[in-house]
């Protein structure tokens, strides 16, 4: 069980996603000059999903390329991705936790990745396993090269599932000195430019190259289930206004 409170939950739970949240603009006119994040220390690579199109929103343009230069980067998706929308019976659920492993597994391939590993955790559950999945990722993180970098969601990203997914990872990067770096994804929809709750001094830009961020691209493209309605009264969980938010203020992690 998760013994951490919150980071932002109730920061995120009050700017409802239909409302649009932060616009693009106000993000563009503060420019922050955050220093670049240089890929070339290393030694390889695991990037950590709460849900399976995380890692491709998040991080996929610095791990495409970093696997284009021969760095082993290897993708652990925690949930199952089975409650996008919560009104889904069993047998949907099932055929939507399958649908988005085929959605990672396509979008892995057009980012040069591995095929990722889905570690099966509930969806919308995770705080609830975070020491089990701690443990995993101690796991994973001890079977690979020393000073292993690992990419998890923010601890403070808002997403209750995303919190716990980053606690754990820096549970288990602390465990085993791995480089802990922390993606936000739903910051950029609740936060503000100098937003106190954001730890902007530990932040860092990663500056991928054309081919990279263009494959990012196509590969955000390969996840339908989430971008686009699913009947007549379910929207579509990703809105195009928040994919194109987070494509243009590009990948920020924080150190």
């Amino acid at each position: 069980m998760s013994h951490a409170a919150p980071g932002n939950c109730a920061r995120f739970a009050a700017a409802p996603i239909a409302g649009g949240g932060t616009p693009v603009e106000e993000w563009h006119r503060w420019q922050p000059p955050f220093p670049p994040l240089g890929l070339g220390p290393c030694p390889g690579m695991v990037v950590v999903a709460a849900h399976p199109d995380d890692e491709t929103l998040g991080f996929g343009a610095a791990a495409s390329e970093l696997a284009a230069t021969g760095i082993d980067v290897h993708t652990v998706i925690a949930s199952d991705g089975g409650m996008a929308w919560p009104d889904l019976s069993g047998p949907e659920q099932d055929r939507l936790t399958e649908a988005r492993r085929a959605e990672s597994r396509c979008a892995a391939e057009i980012l040069g990745l591995p095929r990722p590993a889905f570690l099966g955790l509930p969806d919308g559950g995770l705080a609830a396993h975070e020491s089990r999945l701690a443990d995993m990722l101690t796991d994973i993180l001890a079977d690979r090269v020393a000073g292993i970098w690992c990419a998890a969601p923010w601890r403070g990203d808002g997403h209750p599932d995303h919190e716990a997914v980053g606690r754990a990872a820096a549970t288990a990067t602390g465990r085993t000195g791995a480089v802990l770096l922390e993606y936000p994804i739903w910051m950029w929809h609740w936060a503000r430019p100098d937003d106190v709750d954001v730890p902007w001094e530990r932040a860092a830009r990663v500056a991928s190259e054309p081919g990279a961020a263009s494959r990012k691209q196509r590969a955000i493209r390969a996840f339908r289930s989430q971008l686009h309605p699913d009947g007549v009264n379910r929207e579509a969980i990703l809105p195009s206004f928040v994919v194109s938010r987070l494509r243009q203020v590009g990948e920020v992690v924080f150190r």
